[in-house]
Parts: C-alpha cells; sequence; structure tokens
C-alpha cells in the first residue's frame, strides 16, 4: 500500500513509502488467537492491500526523527508549516467517509476521498469500506506523520499486535498538542487501544488533565470529602434544588452539566420534562461510566434515552460540542482549577460555549467556620486550589460578565447566617 507525501508548491519533489506485508509470514510467527472469526481469516484478509497499523510501524521506522520532530541540521524547518499533500492509495475507513472526515477535517486537512466498489463485476454488492485518500493542509511535517500514525489505525479500527499499557503512553506521546482538543478524542482512544476500556479511561484521564495524574480518584474523593463535610445540613440537596429552580425560573430547554461527575444534577433534570436536551460533561470518564449506571441509560425508553447525552471532556479545552445550549451548570467545580486553568475555563464558558444562561456555585469560605468537623484554615476539600469569600467571588463574576456582555446576579445557597452568610454562593448570570 504506496504512500507518498508531496509538497505542494514543488510537485516534483516528493516521498513514497511502499509498505509490502507477507500475511503467511505473519500468521507463521503469531502466538495466540487474535480474534478472527474463522479459521483461514488469519490467511484471508486485506492486510497486504490496505494502510494499517503496519503502515504506521513502517512511518515510525522509515521516518523516525521527522515524527519525532528532530532534526541535527535544519531544527528551525521542524516547526515550520509546509503545504503538503499526502496521498494513502488504499485506506480502510470503517465508519465510511464521513468518519474520516470527522477525523482529519478538525485538523485543518482539506480530504479529498475517492469510494473504492466492493467488487467491479458485482456492482450491486455496493461500496467497499476502502478508500483512495488525499489529504492537504499547511502544516509541520512531524505533525502530519502524527496524525497518519494514530489514525491509520483509527480507522482500520484493528491492530496486529497486542494491544497493552506501553500503547496509551504512545498514544499521549504522538497525540500531543492536537488529541486533547479534537472533537472526537473519546472514539479516537477507544479504536486506537482495541476498546480495552481500562487502557481508554487511562488514556482520556491522562490526556485531558495532565496536571492532574488521576482524575479518577480525585473525583471520587472530592465527592467523599465535600459530603462528609455538608452531611448535616443537606446542603447538596439544596444546592441543586436551587440550580433547578434557577434554570426553570429561565425558561431553559437545552441545559449542559458541566462537570456533571456520577449524575446527581442529571438525574433531577432527567426527571423533569422541562428539559428537553441534557448534556453532561466530565473529566473522569470514570465518574461517566457511573453516571451511565447509576441513570440506567441502557434500559432508559428511547423517547428519554435521546433527551441526554454523557460526553468526556475538560472545561479547559475549546470544545465545539458545547455551544448553542440555552443554560450550562457549573457545579461546585471552579474551586477545582487554579488560576491559569480558571481563566481557560472562562474563555472556554463564555466565549466559545457562550450559553444564554449560566449558574455556578462555589463555596463561601466566610461559612466554614460553622462547620464543626472542619479544622481552622482548611479548604472543604483537599483539591480546592481556593474557596472564595462572598466579595472574591462576587468581584471575579461581575469582571467575567463585564468581559463577556452577560450581567450576573447572586443568590446564597443553605442556612443563612447574618455574620458570614449561606454555605454556597451562587451566580447567575444572563446574556444580554
Amino acid at each position: 500500500m504506496p504512500t507518498s507525501f508531496i509538497p505542494k508548491q514543488a510537485p516534483n519533489d516528493a516521498v513514497a513509502l511502499l509498505l509490502d506485508v507477507d500475511p503467511v509470514g505473519l500468521v507463521r510467527n503469531r502466538r495466540g488467537s487474535s480474534g478472527e472469526g474463522y479459521a483461514l481469516a488469519q490467511y484471508v484478509n486485506d492486510r497486504p492491500y490496505v494502510a494499517s497499523s503496519f503502515l504506521s510501524v513502517a512511518l515510525a521506522k522509515a521516518f523516525g526523527t521527522a515524527l519525532s520532530g528532530r532534526s541535527k541540521e535544519r531544527q528551525e524547518l521542524v516547526e515550520k508549516p509546509m503545504n503538503l499533500d499526502a496521498k494513502v492509495a488504499a485506506l480502510p475507513c470503517r465508519g465510511g467517509e464521513p468518519f474520516l472526515r470527522r477525523l482529519f477535517e478538525p485538523l485543518g486537512y482539506e480530504v479529498t476521498a475517492t469510494s473504492h466498489a466492493l467488487d467491479l463485476q458485482f456492482p450491486e454488492w455496493g461500496a467497499s469500506p476502502y478508500f483512495s485518500v488525499r489529504l492537504q493542509a499547511k502544516v509541520c511535517l512531524r505533525d502530519l506523520l502524527t496524525h497518519l500514525y494514530v489514525l491509520i489505525p483509527v480507522l482500520d479500527d484493528e491492530k496486529h499486535y497486542w494491544v497493552g499499557d506501553e500503547e496509551v503512553d504512545k498514544l499521549l506521546r504522538h497525540g500531543e498538542g492536537w488529541l486533547a482538543s479534537h472533537p472526537d478524542r473519546e472514539l479516537i482512544a477507544k479504536r486506537y487501544l482495541r476498546h480495552q476500556r481500562s487502557l481508554v479511561r487511562e488514556a482520556l484521564s491522562r490526556l485531558v488533565d495532565e496536571d492532574n495524574p488521576d482524575p479518577d480518584q480525585v473525583e471520587e474523593t472530592h465527592a467523599e470529602e465535600e459530603a462528609e463535610v455538608e452531611r448535616r445540613i443537606s446542603l447538596n440537596e439544596q444546592r441543586l434544588g436551587a440550580v433547578i429552580a434557577a434554570l426553570k425560573s429561565g425558561a431553559v430547554e437545552r441545559v449542559l452539566d458541566l462537570g456533571c461527575g456520577e449524575g446527581k444534577l442529571l438525574r433531577l433534570l432527567l426527571e423533569d420534562r422541562t428539559f428537553r436536551e441534557i448534556v453532561g460533561m466530565d473529566v473522569s470518564y470514570r465518574a461517566l461510566e457511573i453516571a451511565k449506571e447509576r441513570l440506567h441509560l441502557d434500559r432508559l425508553p428511547a423517547k428519554q434515552r435521546e433527551r441526554i447525552h454523557l460526553i468526556h471532556g475538560s472545561l479547559t479545552y475549546r470544545d465545539k460540542r458545547l455551544a448553542g445550549f440555552d443554560a450550562a451548570a457549573v457545579v461546585e467545580v471552579i474551586e477545582h482549577l487554579d488560576p491559569p486553568r480558571l481563566a481557560a475555563f472562562e474563555r472556554v464558558l463564555f466565549d466559545c460555549a457562550r450559553p444564554a444562561n449560566a449558574i455556578l456555585t462555589t463555596p463561601n469560605i466566610e461559612y466554614n467556620t460553622k462547620f464543626e468537623s472542619l479544622p481552622a484554615g482548611k479548604f472543604r476539600h483537599k483539591d480546592h486550589r481556593f474557596e472564595w469569600t462572598r466579595p472574591e467571588f462576587q468581584s471575579w463574576a461581575n469582571e467575567v460578565a463585564e468581559r463577556h456582555g452577560y450581567s450576573v446576579r447572586f443568590i446564597g445557597v443553605g442556612p443563612i447566617d447574618p455574620a458570614v452568610g449561606s454555605p454556597t454562593q451562587m451566580g447567575i448570570f444572563k446574556l444580554k
């Protein structure tokens, strides 16, 4: 299966890679079953004729320094975008041309795909899953190679070797700088890692927040520690009730729950048919799995199931999936972000997603003196980067509203103390 890379500005300056796979030799050296569905499948297959994980390995061997972004003599060229034209003669697209475009177009490529018939002598059999593909873009050569290295096996949805923990490192290494912001990063991880749930969970957890080595664990301890502090006054129930009331007062039908965790707010939203479209997003892949189980999504009636979607992602990366909603709820989330990430979150929510309404809640640190189990000077959860006083939260929220064209009003949630206010402070943003 030939693959070529041609600079657009110099059509005669090209490099081609031709890979010749010996299927008999491959099977002869294989140990154990690879999951083929019938006895001859190891010998009768498309491996010698199409681009697959074999080609990814060949790219790494033939263009290792270019793939890693190293040049002994011309390092300055590594970071220089060039008009590149890549052609893959026979690429399996198990998902069809739309899936092919979903993978490459967000990365800036102009995609030309030519479909091939399953058999020219029997046109009634329809199209095959194979395409001749041309990718054109102004990109660094390293980026083109890493995109091909990762996405060719994803399109093929198959690998010729055992997929273990080291494949997670390969995916993250070659996906650095682009995979975290790709709208189909979850599906890419699933296919690249051959749908092994534990590996996919690890990859996604590390991918969306590299500064937090285990967001799944943080999510679990967060829920446990904060619930213990606030249990006596049932604050979580009051907080969720206040969020639902704020959403209903805004005549909201399509709502985002950003940082949805294990789905407590999602359950209340799903019970109220006022909300016809509900999307929950969280950085913790494990939390989303728990939410799916607790909400019984696989057993919901079809019309109910169509109302709710769970997506994996980070609040600090721009994400087109978040745009166009009536409202976004961000419940007890912002205090987990350090200042640089808080600024990124602000841009993602108020510039990129830009909902008509946004409801944010965060602890009121002034009220912490009322919690007998909380040592003086301690936050309610060890992962909190800050907890604000009421003036601090209001100052931040007012500045955010002014920058992005929103108005904002404030409500206390929970029992009110004349001196220190309520345990939770809520900001309700409305697009002007």
